[in-house]
């Protein structure tokens, strides 16, 4: 009868410890395919790196690196700013896609120097402008613009406001510093992301989220097409490829500017994951460095997350 007892005893401890064992792996594998843990893992490749990431049914913050920081960083927004104005002139029929721009890859505006680092091409229309974020395109763009038209555009996306995703932060959140341009030159600096306009990266996110809103909803439409399209070959091969090494396609924009009193370069990129049925923005901000490095951190990120974990 002893050695019954000590039987079930037994077997019943063997059920527990394996129950705990499944229990464990189960929750390891869940913290391991999780936003956090994604996050985490970039941030080793770039400890300084800003990281936002939100879901974009409900706008709700999915992980962060820097929070705070984040919320207080306004930097100015270089390349990244592009599809946002293109889809709202698009849509608006201010802009036809279907133009195509000579470029020589040089290009200066009031003393700025803001060459074209695309490789030679025939003249872009509005997907390969995107595609390879051709300044010299975008320059053309915005000498269409009429003085006010730009705040007109962006102010729809969000990016020029507080986002409410810095919660209770102690020093609370930033908000885009935007001068309305008054001249052709100051339209085209601004829409360049290089002088006039400073935004946040939460403010970044937020954008993006609306634009992938934008995008699924009007999907059929020149703007829609244009645009994603333009952010998926930007983000597969084109000047933001290096986010393809992360395994998960994505529809995103690198941004590479300096300070408007100069200096260093600081390196942007944001996206839309997965590419065709986005699911989830991340913004990514580096306070020194170059756009294609901020892509660089998102591959981390997207290898380690859930959506390259939910792959076959």
């Amino acid at each position: 009868m002893m050695m019954d007892t000590r039987g079930v005893r037994f077997a019943v401890f063997i059920s527990v410890l394996l129950s705990w064992l499944v229990g464990a792996c189960f929750c390891v594998a869940q913290a391991t395919s999780s936003w956090p843990y994604a996050v985490a893992q970039a941030a080793k490749t770039s400890p300084q790196a800003r990281i936002v990431v939100l879901d974009v049914s409900s706008g709700h913050l999915l992980a962060a690196n820097h929070l705070a920081v984040a919320a207080r960083t306004l930097a100015t927004p270089g390349s990244a700013m592009k599809p946002l104005v293109l889809y709202g002139l698009v849509a608006a029929g201010r802009w036809d896609p279907a133009r195509r721009v000579e470029c020589s890859r040089k290009l200066m505006i009031d003393g700025h120097t803001l060459n074209c680092s695309h490789p030679a091409i025939p003249p872009p229309d509005a997907r390969e402008a995107l595609t390879w974020s051709c300044n010299t395109y975008f320059a053309a763009v915005a000498a269409t613009l009429d003085r006010g038209e730009l705040r007109t555009v962006l102010a729809p996306t969000g990016l020029l406001g507080q986002t409410g995703l810095g919660g209770n932060l102690k020093d609370g959140e930033a908000t885009a510093d935007f001068r309305d341009p008054q001249t052709v030159a100051e339209n085209q600096l601004a829409l360049l992301g290089v002088k006039g306009v400073r935004v946040t990266p939460l403010e970044f996110a937020i954008a993006y989220r609306w634009l992938a809103l934008q995008l699924a909803a009007h999907a059929d439409s020149a703007a829609g097409r244009v645009v994603s399209e333009g952010l998926e070959d930007s983000a597969s091969f084109g000047l933001a490829g290096a986010a393809d090494m992360g395994g998960v396609p994505v529809a995103g924009k690198t941004g590479t500017a300096s300070a408007e009193s100069g200096g260093p370069t600081h390196g942007w990129f944001i996206c839309m994951a997965p590419a065709k049925a986005p699911r989830t923005i991340v913004a990514i901000y580096l306070p020194a460095g170059r756009g294609d490095d901020a892509a660089h951190v998102a591959a981390a990120l997207l290898a380690h997350s859930p959506l390259s974990q939910a792959k076959p």
